[in-house]
Formats: structure tokens, C-alpha cells, sequence
């Protein structure tokens, strides 16, 4: 299935957050010799949330900290996006992902969110600044799941996908119509990605409008 995914630093900060704390996971269920089931399902899910990775929007370049016009294998090249009264708007970039790797994904968040319900309430000092970076983990998990599902407009991402063919140009304007679904289908990532604080919610969503 194809998902659009913005050229945005703010989700692909979420997103790359992931990694220590999966991997922590996994260093403590492995030295522990316990949870096979947990360990597994971890596992799973950060071999998936590698395999997204790899298929962002200029990943490459985020990594990497420079700007480069040769994108990694499988890695979509830059293309400027306007709206229809000329001015410039924020990329989103078609990728296809896969039904395993979402899932698997989602079962790592189930596990995580249950995992938060029956830690106790009061846990030493330790346990709880543990506890309140594993809860850190699963709302952050939870946010970038609710981007990568959220369901793309049909028209919009059939004409993103054209965009990103080798032969197409290196720009596109969008309709009135698709502009109108562009705008709505961005306000819900901001939205996802920046609850709560109304300073980082207008930030974000000045990268948008």
C-alpha cells in the first residue's frame, strides 16, 4: 500500500527517535534471558521500522545533514511542490509500504501500551523515570503509526505518484480541488505530530501554510 509521508523534520525527528529506545528493549529482554514472545515482536518491529526508514522522503539527506541531487537506491528525488496561487508548499512523498511492516509495528505499540497499564504507580526513583521514558516511547510510536496510516486522498497520491516518475517534471502545481485536500490531509499530521502545546503546534504548522 502507498502512504504519504511529508518532507517534514519534525516527523522524521519522531521517527528516528525510535531507534535507542527499540534497541534498549531489545538489550534488555536479551541480557535477561526472558520474554522470547516480547523480544520477538520488538525484534520485528525494528527490522520494519528499518525497512521504512530506509523509504522516507530524502532520508539520505536528513542523515547525513547535507543536501545531495543523487538520492540513495529506492530513495524518492526532490521535487517542488506549489499551490495553486504560486506559493511554495511543504513535499509530501509517496511510499509504498507493506502490510508486515505496519503490523508489525502495531504490534509492537499493543505490547508497549500494555506494558504501560500495569506498571505500578509509584515505582522507585529508577523505575520511574524508566517508566516514564518507556511511556515516552509508546506515545511517540503512537504518533508516527497515526501518520503512516493516516489515509491518504486518492486523487492527491495518484498525482504524487506521477510526480515521482523519472520522466516527470521537477515541479508540480496542484489544482484548486487537490489543494483543498492537501491542506486538510497536512493539518491532521500537525495535529498528530503536535498536541498539546499551542507554541509547537503553530510552529509546525507554519511549515505547512
Amino acid at each position: 500500500m502507498y502512504v504519504l509521508v511529508p518532507d517534514d523534520p519534525v516527523f522524521f525527528a519522531k521517527f528516528q527517535s525510535l531507534e535507542e529506545p527499540l534497541l534498549r528493549h531489545l538489550y534488555r529482554l536479551h541480557s535477561g534471558g526472558l520474554d522470547s514472545d516480547d523480544e520477538r515482536i520488538i525484534s520485528d518491529a525494528y527490522d520494519s521500522w528499518v525497512q521504512v526508514l530506509l523509504k522516507l522522503p530524502l532520508w539520505s539527506e536528513w542523515h547525513t545533514g547535507r543536501s545531495t541531487t543523487d538520492p540513495a537506491p529506492g530513495n524518492p528525488a526532490r521535487y517542488v511542490l506549489y499551490g495553486t496561487g504560486g506559493d511554495q508548499l511543504t513535499c509530501l512523498y509517496p511510499i509504498e509500504v507493506t502490510a508486515a511492516e505496519l503490523g508489525h509495528l502495531t504490534a509492537c505499540l499493543d505490547l508497549f501500551t500494555s506494558q504501560d497499564r500495569v506498571r505500578p504507580g509509584t515505582p522507585a526513583q529508577e523505575g520511574a523515570e524508566q517508566s516514564e521514558t518507556d511511556r515516552g516511547l509508546t506515545d511517540v510510536l503512537r504518533r508516527v503509526l497515526q501518520v503512516l496510516l493516516l489515509p491518504p486522498p486518492q486523487r492527491l497520491l495518484a498525482m504524487l505518484r506521477q510526480v515521482m516518475l523519472p520522466e516527470a517534471a521537477g515541479s508540480v502545481t496542484l489544482p484548486a480541488e487537490q489543494e483543498r485536500e492537501y491542506r486538510r490531509f497536512c493539518e491532521d499530521i500537525v495535529t498528530i505530530l503536535s498536541p498539546g502545546d499551542t507554541f509547537a503546534y503553530r510552529s509546525h504548522r507554519a511549515m505547512y501554510f
